[in-house]
Formats: structure tokens, C-alpha cells, sequence
């Protein structure tokens, strides 16, 4: 496998980031809170590329993986810049985001600054503007108060180890709502969800379905899929709704 290699960001932050030659569009996985660029899904679409001659990026969010700075000090704004950083600096021509969680918000703030680059979009358990609706709507008054007054709160996750949740990230979150205001997407997106999803529901996927505006957007959902879909059958979804949205099939 090829070096990491990092790219300095206009904002002095050093990214992580592997990128593979071929012909566009070029594929951008964007990983989910606290994931990089080694999970399953974005190592396999990359070979995925790879053997269809096709150009991917996949790199890893600050305070992420091999990225420069601390998690606990990132929020939704600061990985946004790094996103436009990446795809401004790496890739050239038309993109297909794909988005995990977290990196579906991500690839909905990247396609309202340039949806001229967009030529098709996928997510995976979209996640868009979970610190207001999924974090701040549950969090009781003590954990309220803590984030006022110690400046974070502490949160158990079905995957990994606690997420430390900071009022600046909830502050600007709330800075970048996509379900607040219309949501223009102008090309092919194909949003996939697992109905085992115990970290997204299938509301928020038909929520956003149903926000959204678009001439082509479809909503898969996958009987028993969880949060990872990252099994051989959700992988070949994967690679399918590209494809799709290329106009491959």
C-alpha cells in the first residue's frame, strides 16, 4: 500500500490523506465522527477505484487518525475546512462524495460551497445536524449546565470508546444546519440506511429525503443493516449507488 501523505491546510492544520490516479469523477470518502481513513469502507472503495481505473481520495479529518491536532478541540466547521482544503488541493474536475454519518452533514456542506463540482452523491447513515437534534435535544439540564460551565460533556458510543462532546462543537454546529434552510442538490444522490442503525434512524433519512430538493434522489433502506454497513452485501450497495449516480448502470 502506498505512504500517507499530508497536505498543510490554509488553516495550519496538517491532513492525512491517501489519493490514487485514474479518471474522474473522483470518488471523495468522507469518514464519520471519530472514524479515518483505514475503516473498512474507505479502504475498500479505494481498491474499488483502483481496479476500475477510477481517481479516489480518502483522507482523515483533524484530530483524526494520522491528521495533526486533537479531536476534542475540532468541531463540524473545522473538519468542513479541511474537507473544501482537500478537495481543493487533491482533486481536480467533477467529485462523487460519498458520506458516512458525520461525513454525510460533511458532504452536504461541501456540495452547497461547490455544487459545481458535484456530479453525484452517496451516503451512508447521513447524519446531518446531529449535534442540535441528536446531542443538545437529549441532553438533560445537568449536561447542559456542564457544558456551560466545564465545557464538555462525555457521551457512551456502541462503537468506540466515549465521545467527548464540547460547547464549541454544539455552538457551531448550530452554525452549520442543513435542515434548517432549503437543500439544494442538483445532481443524482442515493441515500443508503440500515434499519439496525442504532446510532441514525431511519427518520432522520427520511427526514432529509424529505427535505431535500433534487430531480434524482433516492432513499434505500437495508433490512438488519447496522451503523458500520460494512459487510460484503452493504459494500456492494456502496458500489452500486455509485455507479448509479454516474450513470454506470
Amino acid at each position: 500500500m502506498a505512504a500517507t501523505e499530508f497536505l498543510d491546510t490554509p488553516q495550519g492544520r496538517r491532513l492525512a490523506y491517501h489519493k490514487s490516479g485514474g479518471t474522474g469523477p473522483t470518488v471523495v470518502f468522507l469518514g464519520g465522527l471519530k472514524s479515518d481513513m483505514e475503516g473498512t469502507k474507505a479502504v475498500h472503495l479505494e481498491a474499488w477505484c483502483r481496479a476500475r481505473g477510477q481517481s479516489c481520495l480518502r483522507f482523515d479529518y483533524s484530530g483524526h487518525g494520522e491528521s495533526s491536532g486533537r479531536f476534542e478541540d475540532g468541531c463540524i466547521g473545522d473538519w468542513h475546512e479541511d474537507a473544501v482544503a482537500a478537495v481543493a488541493a487533491l482533486t481536480e474536475g467533477p467529485l462523487i462524495p460519498v458520506g458516512s454519518s458525520m461525513g454525510g452533514w460533511q458532504a452536504l456542506l461541501l456540495a452547497r460551497v461547490m455544487p459545481e463540482r458535484i456530479a453525484g452523491m452517496v451516503t451512508i447513515a447521513a447524519a446531518p445536524d446531529f449535534t442540535e437534534d441528536g446531542y443538545w435535544a437529549s441532553f438533560t439540564d445537568e449536561q447542559k449546565t456542564a457544558l456551560e460551565t466545564v465545557g464538555h460533556v462525555e457521551l457512551p458510543s456502541d462503537y468506540m470508546e466515549p465521545y467527548v462532546i464540547t460547547r464549541r462543537m454544539i455552538e457551531d454546529g448550530r452554525r452549520r444546519l442543513v435542515l434548517r434552510e432549503p437543500l439544494d442538490l442538483p445532481f443524482p444522490v442515493r441515500f443508503l440506511q440500515g434499519t439496525a442503525d442504532t446510532a441514525v434512524s431511519t427518520e432522520t433519512a427520511l427526514r432529509l429525503l424529505e427535505h431535500a430538493q433534487g430531480d434524482d434522489m433516492r432513499l434505500l433502506l437495508v433490512k438488519d443493516a447496522d451503523h458500520r454497513f460494512s459487510d460484503g452485501p452493504c459494500l456492494g450497495l456502496i458500489e452500486e449507488a455509485i455507479l448509479d449516480v454516474m450513470g454506470a448502470r
